[in-house]
Formats: structure tokens, C-alpha cells, sequence
């Protein structure tokens, strides 16, 4: 009741003291300028009668007119309304204004509040701001893991950096080492000689590898992905993916499925999907079980198209299958450059899709690990 009184009092003697104020300044300009208050008074509101005696002798008689005094008192009525509208909104106005102030002057103690005591907020602040303090300390939940994943992404890199740095010296020394065999020892047998050839050409192709792991390091935080849609048939370029990728399904000893249409017409990035698939296939290749199959399949959803890689390997627990996207990380807790790259392939995919408006998930169980990607036909 305090909260209604209040303004209402404050109304009032604000009211009380307009009209006293106007009383006041009429008899002022009354004074000051020699009863012209009066007189325009008298020569607006007042009538007079003359008449005349047989004699001829003229005299008066003064009345009031009384349809001046009507509409001089209705628009008195007018003003005195507008004036009380007009206090009344300057009165509510000043108040609202102060109740905003506090409002943001109390807030700003319940954030630093809730930021210095987060544990302890929800049973120590009033009732009344139960909501508001559940929302902060859900953000500021928010906040901290975010915080949390981006320092231990920060430790994956460092450390992947780290490791890298070392691998590299191993490949190159091994070149070095048999290159100069070979030319302090030209006499070597020929058979010898290929052995050493093959081996500095394997170090080398691995020194590429490594190299190439830094290049993706550095092109992912520093390049931001922009779309060049246009409209192209998926199931070309998923046979061409396959096409290419025979090499290395022979040199790891898997071979590639496909079940697709004759056709599959979308919109988007032929290039940056074809990144996608390749870093799925990729995947599939490096944790696959020797001489078993990828299942590439691709089909359309209503205004979707559903695109799986499914392969045989080792089952991804639960708790790792949660990070397979996040940035730097490898399943192979051997850091073994031969299975798995920098840890961006799909995180990199992740990426691609979502600029396309699609989704991406893993499951795994009973040896087989299973990607599904959903992409819109077309695309906005």
C-alpha cells in the first residue's frame, strides 16, 4: 500500500500547489499592473443596461453575463483537466524513472553478487529474484565450461604442436641419414641401394604428412569459410571421392561401398562438401579393421538429404564419442601420425555442414561407428 500511497500524496501536493501558484500569480499581475486583472474581468464578463427618466436624465444597471461566465469556466475546466493529466504524467514519469535507476543499480549488485558467490547465490538472495538468479547462475555455468573447453583446447594444441615439433626431427634425419649413404657409398649394390631410396621416400612422404598437419593448424584458426553455393548433383561427386580415394583404401587394406541413387541435385559448396566426405572417409580408413568395408550411403529425407560412412573398427566409448568433434582432438592416444592428423578433420566437417545449414552426428556400438550427415536440398 506504502508503493500506491505514495504517489498519490506526492500528486496531490504537487496539484495544491499549481493552483496556489496560479492564485498567486494572478493577484501579482493584479498588482503589478494596476487592477488589469480586474478590468478585464469587468469588460469580458459583465453587461450593462441603460436607461433614461422622462426628465432625460440616463442611468445604469450592471449585470453578469452569464453565457461568458459558461464557456470562461469550461475552459478554465479544460486547463485545470490538462494540468492535472499533465502533473499526474511528469509525477509518474519522475517515479518510473527512479524505480528503472534502482532497478538497474540492484541488478548490477545481484550480477556481482551472483559472479563473486555463484555457489552460494541461490540460497542467499530473496525470494523475488529466484528466476533471474537461476538464469545467472546457469549462464555463469555457461560461461565456465566454455571457459573449460577452450583452455583444454588450447592444452590439446599446445601439446599436438609439441609433439609434431618432435615427430618432425625423426623423418628428417632418417632422409638425411640415407641420402648421405648413398652418396658417401656409390659402390652399394643396386638392391641396397632401392632399399634406402624407399626408405628416405617413405621418411619423406611421413616429413609431408607432418608438414601438411601444420599447414591445417594454421589455415583453420586463421581462415574463415565462406560458402560458394551452386546447385551440382551429389552422387557425381561422392563417385568421384570414391574414384580418388582408391589408393589408400588399397593401402589400408579397406574397400568402399557405395549405396546412392542416380542422382541426388542439391545446393551448396561442392568443393567445401567434398572436403567433408574426404575427412569423413579419411576417418573411416584410419580406425578401420583391415579388409573390411566403408558404407558410403546417400538418400533423400523430404527436403533433406541423408548421407551415412559407417566402418568396422574399434567401438568409441561414450564419453570420447561426446569431443570426436571438438578441435584437436584424436582418438589415438598414441599420437601415432599414421592414424588420425592434427584432430581438425572433423571438426573442420562439423564446420562445413553447419555453414550449410545441416547436422552431423557419430554413434558407435559393437564395432561399427556410424557418421550421419543431414543436408537441406537447398540452401536460405
Amino acid at each position: 500500500m506504502k508503493t500506491i500511497r505514495f504517489p498519490i500524496v506526492k500528486f496531490v501536493v504537487s496539484l495544491g500547489a499549481a493552483i496556489t501558484g496560479c492564485f498567486f500569480l494572478v493577484y501579482l499581475l493584479d498588482v503589478w499592473f494596476d487592477g488589469v486583472m480586474a478590468t478585464f474581468l469587468y469588460n469580458n464578463f459583465v453587461g450593462v443596461n441603460y436607461y433614461y427618466t422622462e426628465t432625460g436624465e440616463m442611468y445604469t444597471t450592471e449585470y453578469i453575463v452569464l453565457s461568458r461566465v459558461y464557456w470562461a469556466l469550461l475552459i478554465l475546466l479544460l486547463i485545470l483537466v490538462c494540468g492535472i493529466l499533465f502533473t499526474l504524467f511528469l509525477v509518474s514519469y519522475r517515479q518510473r524513472k527512479k524505480q528503472e535507476t534502482a532497478t538497474i543499480l540492484e541488478a548490477g549488485k545481484l550480477i556481482q553478487y551472483l559472479t563473486q558467490h555463484p555457489d552460494t547465490a541461490v540460497d542467499q538472495l530473496p525470494m523475488q529474484y529466484a528466476e533471474i538468479t537461476a538464469q545467472m547462475v546457469s549462464l555463469n555455468a555457461s560461461m565456465e565450461r566454455q571457459k573449460r573447453l577452450l583452455q583444454e583446447e588450447a592444452q590439446r594444441k599446445s601439446d599436438l604442436i609439441t609433439y609434431l615439433a618432435h615427430d618432425l626431427k625423426t623423418p628428417l634425419t632418417s632422409v638425411i641419414g640415407y641420402l648421405s649413404l648413398l652418396e658417401e657409398v656409390p659402390q652399394l649394390p643396386e638392391e641396397q641401394k632401392e632399399k634406402y631410396t624407399k626408405i628416405a621416400l617413405d621418411k619423406a612422404l611421413r616429413l609431408e604428412r607432418l608438414i601438411n598437419e601444420f599447414f591445417d593448424i594454421t589455415r583453420y584458426n586463421l581462415h574463415e569459410m565462406v560458402l560458394e553455393t551452386q546447385t551440382f548433383d551429389l552422387c557425381y561427386l561422392l563417385r568421384q571421392l570414391v574414384e580418388e580415394f582408391y589408393p589408400l583404401m588399397q593401402q589400408k587394406g579397406c574397400f568402399i561401398q557405395l549405396q546412392i541413387p542416380e542422382s541426388l541435385p542439391i545446393q551448396g559448396d561442392p568443393d567445401k562438401l567434398a572436403r567433408v566426405f574426404q575427412n569423413l572417409l579419411k576417418n573411416a580408413a584410419s580406425y578401420s579393421y583391415p579388409n573390411s568395408p566403408i558404407l558410403l550411403t546417400a538418400m533423400e529425407q523430404g527436403d533433406s538429404i541423408r548421407l551415412t560412412v559407417e566402418n568396422q573398427g574399434k567401438t568409441i566409448p561414450p564419453y570420447r564419442l561426446e569431443s570426436i568433434f571438438e578441435k584437436f582432438f584424436r582418438l589415438d592416444e598414441s599420437r601415432s601420425t599414421d592414424s588420425g592428423g592434427a584432430g581438425l578433420g572433423l571438426a573442420i566437417a562439423r564446420e562445413i555442414v553447419t555453414l550449410h545449414s545441416g547436422s552431423i552426428e557419430a554413434t558407435s556400438q559393437q564395432e561399427h561407428t556410424v557418421f550421419t550427415v543431414i543436408l537441406p536440398k537447398k540452401q536460405g
